[in-house]
């Protein structure tokens, strides 16, 4: 029960992948087969979800401007399967669409790219801050 508990409390303020409640557990000297347990219950009750996890915080950091290479490689930090991560990453707006976003924003410039590719975003996204349609300067705004 005490196991049970750690848990709840755990899940109670976000949620956790499967791989991280496991290590919370650990750390407080729970059993193998209690954390095994412990575990089996919460997904039983839909308490413990890794593709809940992964698509929550892929929507989270995609509207915090982040890429799909930063999405990935956060989730699986917390452990979560790259299977589980791709799905979560296939049900966001398309990468280029979130692009385009940040550069209506902050505007069309080698900055904009170099801000991009630190987030995370790929080679076709960053090119978009960059390539100006109609015009050789970059300074065009994005249509």
């Amino acid at each position: 029960m005490r196991a049970l508990d750690l848990a709840a409390g755990a899940l109670h303020h976000r949620d956790l992948s499967r791989a991280k409640l496991d290590e919370r557990l650990s750390r407080a000297g729970v059993s193998p087969s209690g954390r095994v347990e412990t575990m089996a219950t919460l997904e039983r009750a839909g308490l413990l979800d890794d593709a809940r996890r992964a698509a929550g915080r892929a929507g989270v950091l995609a509207a915090r401007a982040r890429g799909n290479e930063a999405i990935r490689w956060e989730l699986e930090q917390e452990g979560i399967e790259a299977e589980v991560v791709e799905t979560a990453i296939a049900g966001l707006a398309p990468e280029a669409t979130r692009a385009v976003e940040v550069i209506a924003r902050r505007g069309r410039s080698v900055t904009t790219a170099r801000y991009l590719a630190q987030r995370g975003f790929g080679e076709d996204a960053v090119a978009l801050a960059v390539d100006a349609p109609g015009g050789e300067d970059g300074s065009r705004s994005v249509a």
